[in-house]
This record gives structure tokens, C-alpha cells and sequence, in this order.
């Protein structure tokens, strides 16, 4: 995997099917003297039949472990275990659209749902009151945190854990009603529980970001039940391919309540 920057650091991360200490030190000696613009250099050890690397140990073999990436006038860390978007300036592109359909005033309390390194909801903390983030991978919550610092932002906050689970009444009651609900979530698109959870905390808004078109329909379809689209705007972020992003701006239907169950 290779990472290039628009700030110009390129982080590389080769895996291994075994572990072979010497093998391992000479390839990527070699790698090293052919490419010494390679700023971070880190290898794992996947002995597993898929390509999955979130659940491996992640050795940092030259350079700083991680790389710096601009997004408008949020600058983030980008470990090697961090999901951020590939192409930098659309990611940009992508992020001013979210911003448009928040309309954020700066009294809002909003909630990031599949936060990652936290990139959409650091984006949005200087238009609004809080912003509170959350995002299953471990490590990705320790960028977000770190992100935050770094760019002294100090109205986010960030949890890690599954959203289908962390995502509660209870949650809720401690962080206060969200008034913007963003969410991002994988290809697989939400867990039934997460669509129930967002029907019963009727957001007055809801901004959803996704990187499947057919599965955001499912769960537009889902919502549909208290929830009308206001608009849909896809982004091309994958040029010369038919992969896209698509954001869908949702507003809470009036005089509509379903029972909790």
C-alpha cells in the first residue's frame, strides 16, 4: 500500500506472508536505497487468506510512522492502520458538499458516526458547537485525538467502539440530542440496529456520505419511515472507474412519530 500526500510524504506498507527476519530486513533495505523519497516505511506479517491489516501489529521500519495530509485548514496524521480518503482533493470536494447540506449556524450539537481519523467531523468542529465522533478501529480514535490537538480544536470528542453498539439511548442522554447526524459508514452500509437507533433520535437532520450508492438506498429506504431526501449529490472520487461517492441530505418528516421499541 502507498500513500503519497499532496504535502509530499509518502508512506509504504508492505506485507508479508511470513515471517522471515532476514528476507524481510534485505527487501526492504533495497526498497529503501531505490525509493529514498519514502518518508515512513512499515511492513506487517499476515500469515491470514484475506488482505485485511486492522487486526495485525504494524512494525515501523524507517521514518516517523505516519504522514501529514491538508484538507482544507485541517491538517491530519495518517497512520498506517488509518482509513482516509485516497484522492486527496476531491476528499476536499467531498467534505465542501457535506459542509453545504449541514448548514451548521455554530450552535449545533453533531454527531460523526464511522468517524475514522475523525476527518469529516474535525472538517465541520470549527462551524459548530460540539461534535462528537465515533469509530470502531482503535487506532483511527488515536488519530482523531491527536488530529484534534493538533489542529487546537477543542469541541470534538471521540469514542471507540462499534457504532451499532456504542450508539444507545444512553449515549443520547450523555452527549445530548444531536441536532446534525452525519454518517459514513463502510460499503456494507449501516446495521439494521444503527438505522432503528437513528429512527428513534429523530435528528432533525442527517447528512449521509457513502461509497455505495446501492446500499445508501437501502438505508434511505429505511429511514424513509420518519425521514424525507432533500437532495443527493454525487462526487467523483475514483476517476476512470465506476465507483463514486454519494451524499444524501435528509430532513425529519413533520408530525411523524413510530412507537420505541
Amino acid at each position: 500500500m502507498l500513500r503519497i500526500t499532496t504535502l509530499g510524504e509518502v508512506m509504504a506498507l508492505v506485507s508479508f506472508g511470513e515471517s522471515q527476519p532476514k528476507k524481510i530486513k534485505t527487501l526492504l533495505e533495497e526498497v529503501m536505497r531505490q525509493f529514498p523519497q519514502i518518508t515512513t516505511l512499515c511492513y506487517c506479517i499476515n500469515t491470514k487468506s484475506n488482505d485485511t491489516i486492522y487486526d495485525l501489529d504494524i512494525v515501523v521500519y524507517h521514518g516517523k510512522g505516519y504522514v501529514e495530509e491538508l484538507l482544507g485548514e485541517v491538517r491530519f496524521r495518517i497512520g498506517p492502520n488509518s482509513f482516509f480518503q485516497t484522492n486527496t482533493v476531491q476528499a476536499t470536494r467531498l467534505y465542501d458538499v457535506v459542509v453545504d447540506f449541514a448548514q451548521l449556524q455554530g450552535h449545533e450539537n453533531v454527531y460523526d458516526l464511522y468517524t475514522g481519523i475523525g476527518s469529516i467531523a474535525l472538517y465541520v468542529a470549527r462551524r459548530c458547537r460540539r461534535v462528537v465522533g465515533i469509530e470502531e478501529i482503535a487506532a483511527a480514535i488515536d488519530d482523531a485525538r491527536e488530529n484534534a490537538e493538533l489542529n487546537g480544536i477543542n469541541n470534538a470528542q471521540f469514542y471507540a467502539g462499534d457504532v451499532r453498539h456504542m450508539l444507545t439511548q444512553e449515549f443520547a442522554e450523555q452527549h445530548g440530542r444531536p441536532d446534525l447526524l452525519i454518517t459514513d459508514p463502510p460499503r456494507a452500509g449501516m446495521h439494521p440496529d444503527v438505522v432503528r437507533m437513528l429512527l428513534q433520535l429523530e435528528s432533525p437532520r442527517i447528512v449521509y456520505v457513502s461509497c455505495n450508492p446501492s446500499t445508501q438506498a437501502r438505508d434511505l429506504l429505511l429511514l424513509s419511515e420518519k425521514y424525507e431526501v432533500v437532495k443527493v449529490q454525487p462526487v467523483d472520487m475514483f476517476p476512470h472507474t465506476h465507483h463514486m461517492e454519494s451524499v444524501a441530505l435528509l430532513q425529519l418528516k413533520k408530525n411523524v412519530t413510530l412507537p420505541i421499541t
